[in-house]
């Protein structure tokens, strides 16, 4: 059996026994590059493969790191439409000392960078992003009473509440004094627009959050990283993905990252698909857009303050320092321009 950090395999061995249909063997692990936030592990026995999710290792801030959120929420959308790894079991902290989350295994390519990017022509991008865009305008129409999610989340004031909570996030893992970051928030709490609506939101939503199929990036095989995940105002998920395409977003995931990408459509244009696709107005989107870039710059902020402490697994942490204050610029300009 091999050691993983993170991971207690002989702990996690004996819940796969008890817990897991078809386990037999011996259980082995590896670390998944690409989390900046929850650890994600592949495992199998040799005969199936899953996949786990865990908190950090430190560092961590109340309502974060959510793994029963992210279960839920990935059980619930099952059946729903909306691609989704099929849940397997939730382990609690009785296990191996924090929650955790098992997924199936779901086999495709996971684009993070611009050279992933490279593999295929300028049509298929354009296609894999436009395909997104429609599962996220999917997601939204999801009625959350339908799938057992009608308690998942007030979003009455949910715009209100996301400013206070990364705000309080902000003040639990700043490193340093960042201007701009407590202007930005100022500006976003004076000027909360009313809700554009409620549905499921994901709250991460990006292009490497998402599993494609190997032979076809424009089919979605599964939406991954739900820690996130709430009832709230959709055009917040949109917005935060436009802001994913920003090149101030780089260094969070150590430069050239798949979705800062010029050779994917403008936002201009993925926003326009969006509304068509979700048949939902569009008032107010700097606003979402600047909350995005606020929401970003405190998570940013995070990472850097994990990895500074020596609680990061894998590599690829040491520009993320760099984001925090261009994304909070970022987001001034986005309310100047577009408040």
């Amino acid at each position: 059996m091999n050691a993983v950090e993170g991971l207690d395999l002989d702990a996690l061995t004996r819940f796969f026994a008890e817990s897991v249909p078809g386990f037999r063997g011996e259980l082995h692990a590896e670390l998944v590059q690409g989390g900046r936030s929850n650890l994600t592990y592949r495992l199998t026995d040799g005969r199936s493969s899953w996949v786990l999710r865990r908190p950090p290792l430190g560092g961590l801030t109340p309502s974060a790191h959510d793994m029963a959120r992210e279960y839920r929420v990935v059980s619930a959308l099952a059946d729903s439409g909306v691609p989704v790894a099929r849940a397997v079991a939730f382990g609690d902290a009785r296990v191996m000392g924090v929650p955790f989350a098992l997924v199936e295994y779901v086999d495709g390519v996971v684009i993070r960078t611009e050279e992933q990017l490279d593999a295929w022509p300028d049509q298929k991008v354009a296609d894999c992003a436009y395909a997104l865009v429609d599962v996220l305008a999917r997601l939204h129409a999801v009625e959350p009473a339908a799938v057992g999610l009608d308690g998942f989340g007030r979003p009455e004031r949910y715009l209100a509440r996301q400013v206070a909570r990364w705000h309080d996030q902000w003040q639990r893992v700043r490193t340093r004094d960042l201007p701009d970051v407590e202007a930005l928030h100022a500006l976003l709490a004076q000027g909360c627009p009313p809700e554009s609506g409620a549905s499921i939101v994901h709250g991460d939503f990006r292009i490497d959050n998402a599993i494609l199929a190997g032979d076809d990036p424009s089919r979605v095989r599964a939406l991954v990283d739900w820690e996130m995940a709430t009832l709230g105002d959709p055009l917040a998920d949109l917005g935060l993905h436009l802001v994913y395409a920003d090149p101030v977003f780089a260094p969070v995931l150590a430069g050239r990252a798949a979705s800062t990408s010029p050779r994917l459509p403008a936002p201009a244009d993925l926003a326009e698909r969006y509304a068509t696709a979700s048949g939902r107005g569009l008032q107010n989107l700097g606003y979402y857009t600047a909350l995005g870039y606020f929401k970003i710059a405190v998570i940013a902020e995070g990472i850097h303050a994990r990895h500074r402490q020596g609680l990061t697994l894998g590599s690829g942490f040491e520009t993320v320092g760099d984001a925090p204050a261009p994304l909070a610029a970022a987001g001034l300009r986005a309310l100047r321009r577009n408040p």
